[in-house]
């Protein structure tokens, strides 16, 4: 049951005056139209709410529960305008969507924010591109990085960054410029985009000799984006993955980026729901992200 908000009001003000001339003062109404209101919500409630004795009244039982919900409801609507009044960076919720290497180096800047911000909520969740863009469509993401401009008329997008697509060696292979055949002999630490970067990325720089991603000798398969770099930190094959999936490996200084003659960037796009301006929360998150878009370029 739904209280009518009106009668609620006038109930509580006569519960905290004690008096029918004085709420109807109060509230700049006649004291007939108090004792209306207070009858109309008894009606809808089922019950009395007061008790008359001689010209005062108390409160039946029935009455203080009504008495403390309509109290509620104004301390929820106060809570309400204050957080209207008030775009507080430090509070409030703030979801994310991205790809797995990308939320790597973004979660341990948004956990350093939360240390300071007891109230704010961060929630990443790492998503295939189409996942990114139907969550930030239908209001699941506040913030969405994709690597391409969707061109979608209910979505802003903005430009935030170019990151590299890498050929990541073993570290003792510095200096060493790679052949297809010496990648070969090393073998594909393949993962579930790694099919589709090779494509991209070796038939650019090995056109005579990369015949496609589906006859690569595969040497290992991982499944999880912050261990797909290990075993060619162990010495074991050779991966393609964006910067940031390199960036973000705790043990990055056993491995190398090849130098090819010919590099390969993905753009990098923030994207958000058009309509009103985004929360002072969001904003800041937005920032930390086009950050780390600028430092992979």
């Amino acid at each position: 049951m739904m209280l009518n908000a009106t009668w609620l009001d006038t109930f509580v003000t006569l519960a905290e005056t004690g008096h029918f001339t004085r709420t109807a003062e109060r509230l700049t109404m006649t004291q007939p139209g108090v004792s209306q209101h207070l009858r109309k919500l008894e009606r809808q409630v089922g019950q009395r709410l007061i008790a008359q004795e001689g010209k005062s009244f108390a409160l039946t039982p029935a009455g203080e529960a009504v008495r403390d919900l309509g109290h509620a409801r104004r301390s929820q609507e106060r809570h309400l305008r204050a957080a209207i009044a008030t775009d507080d960076p430090d509070i409030g919720e703030v979801r994310i969507a991205c790809s797995g290497s990308f939320a790597q180096l973004l979660y341990p800047r948004v956990l350093a924010i939360m240390q300071d911000a007891p109230r704010l909520t961060i929630h990443l969740e790492a998503a295939p591109q189409d996942s990114v863009l139907s969550g930030v469509l239908d209001g699941r993401f506040d913030l969405g990085v994709v690597g391409q401009d969707p061109g979608h008329p209910r979505l802003g997008a903005r430009l935030i960054g170019r990151e590299e697509l890498c050929l990541i060696l073993p570290a003792d292979a510095v200096g060493q410029p790679p052949t297809f055949e010496t990648l070969e002999n090393r073998g594909f630490v393949a993962h579930p985009d790694g099919y589709a970067y090779a494509n991209e990325l070796l038939s650019l720089n090995f056109p005579k000799t990369f015949t496609g991603a589906d006859r690569l000798r595969v040497r290992t398969f991982v499944n999880q984006i912050g261990q797909i770099p290990a075993p060619v930190a162990d010495g074991i094959g050779y991966t393609l993955l964006p910067r940031s999936g390199i960036e973000a490996f705790p043990r990055r200084d056993l491995l190398t980026v090849a130098t090819l003659p010919h590099r390969c960037h993905h753009e990098l796009w923030s994207i958000h729901r058009k309509g009103p301006e985004l929360s002072a929360r969001v904003a800041r998150i937005a920032g930390i992200v086009s950050g780390i878009a600028r430092h992979l370029g």
